[in-house]
């Protein structure tokens, strides 16, 4: 169950959305301290960000507002 993301996932995502990869992956290496825990965050936002454009990924805090 998604409730929302961190505001560095937000930004993460959306420099992913313009195809700022490199840029994406420094946002979260500087959060989450190591290249390799960067790497799979920004893997994981990307595939997120998939499923939300295929529309599997529905997010709770669209329900309420």
């Amino acid at each position: 169950m998604i409730a929302g993301f961190a505001p560095y996932e937000k930004r993460t995502t959306e420099f992913l959305k313009v195809g700022k990869d490199k840029t994406a992956l420094k946002i979260a290496k500087r959060k989450l301290g190591t290249h390799k825990r960067a790497q799979r965050k920004r893997e994981e936002m990307s595939s997120v960000l998939c499923k939300m454009r295929s529309g599997e990924v529905i997010l709770l805090r669209r329900r309420y507002n």
